[in-house]
């Protein structure tokens, strides 16, 4: 089975990773900054108060009353801490794949995923920061809340004109960094431009790694060669282990030249060697013999004199000397 394992462009895919970075690093920043409820309460009582959307004291009121209240999903705390977490989440998977592409070894099917799953989060993370609002009868909001789609300065409160520009800043960051149909807004109120932003960042990750995944035919040629070369090295040595131990080798072409050479490791000829029923082994037919000291002979000028009684007539060495006795 072919697994890809090289991008079409190694160099495009670490310019995307070059390019997710600072909007990485923003993501973390504008959530970290809008946890524990920096704005949102804020931004949802300044649009109560302009007549956009709900009131947050709408909780407190359903609570005297006994009622059940659930908040709406764009000015919920579950929103805030999802955010959080998703912005944690991207910076350490950009941690991890940026030395792993650099290495070579984030293969392309799971870059895409990776890439898959992110871009699944971040959507829902867009659709719910553009989520309705109708939990008020009197004042609905069926659109995107009033800071994406009105210009901050309507805000009726000048000190939520900063938080404005954060919540819609981390929108518009949320949408850059994923794929959809991203709403650009004009510094005109009440003025709403849409613009068709498609394969950025994330979505351009995913279409390089999905592409990087069906193989060329110059690709699968090479698949091809490199799995008949295992095949061909892997029988080679199986003839090797089933040869029999006799002096005829199976032969095998030589790399690139075509030449042949035997057979011939360190092992199979040390066990030839002893196998056989001659070698050249020194000394082998001395010791084989009964008496091999009475087979050694010292050659003189005057004839032949037997090594062994050569060797009783010398003294008995031994080393080191054995110790002499102290006198009394």
């Amino acid at each position: 089975m072919f697994f890809p394992k090289k991008y079409r462009s190694h160099r495009a895919a670490l310019i995307m990773m070059a390019i997710e970075f600072p909007f990485t690093v923003a993501i973390l920043a504008l959530t970290g900054i809008a946890d524990h409820n920096t704005y949102r309460t804020k931004l949802w009582q300044d649009g109560a108060d302009n007549g956009f959307n709900s009131s947050p004291d709408e909780a407190i009121y359903a609570a005297a009353n006994y009622r059940p209240y659930t908040a709406p999903m764009v000015w919920s705390s579950f929103l805030t801490e999802y955010n959080l977490v998703l912005g944690v989440l991207s910076t350490f998977l950009l941690l991890t794949k940026a030395p792993m592409q650099i290495l070579k070894v984030f293969y392309p099917p799971i870059s895409v995923a990776v890439h898959t799953a992110l871009i699944v989060l971040y959507s829902v993370s867009a659709s719910f920061q553009a989520g309705k609002d109708m939990s008020d009868p009197q004042h609905p909001q069926p659109g995107p809340p009033w800071y994406i789609t009105k210009s901050c300065s309507v805000a009726a409160h000048k000190s939520n004109i900063g938080y404005c520009n954060q919540a819609k800043s981390l929108f518009a960051v949320t949408v850059i960094i994923t794929y959809a149909e991203s709403p650009l807004f004009s510094s005109t109120p009440n003025k709403l431009i849409t613009n068709t932003t498609t394969s950025v960042i994330y979505f351009s990750e995913f279409i390089l790694a999905a592409i990087s995944c069906f193989s060329t035919k110059a690709e699968r040629e090479a698949y091809r060669e490199r799995r008949e070369e295992k095949r061909a090295i892997k029988a080679y040595e199986d003839s090797i282990l089933r040869a029999p131990p006799s002096g005829t080798y199976p032969m095998t072409p030589g790399p690139m030249t075509g030449t042949s050479f035997p057979a011939m490791t360190p092992r199979s000829l040390a066990f030839t060697r002893l196998d056989s029923g001659s070698s050249d082994l020194p000394l082998r037919s001395h010791f084989s013999t009964p008496h091999p000291r009475s087979s050694l002979h010292l050659q003189t000028g005057g004839g032949s004199m037997s090594g062994y009684g050569a060797y009783q007539d010398q003294p008995q060495m031994y080393f080191p000397p054995p110790p002499t006795q102290a006198a009394k």
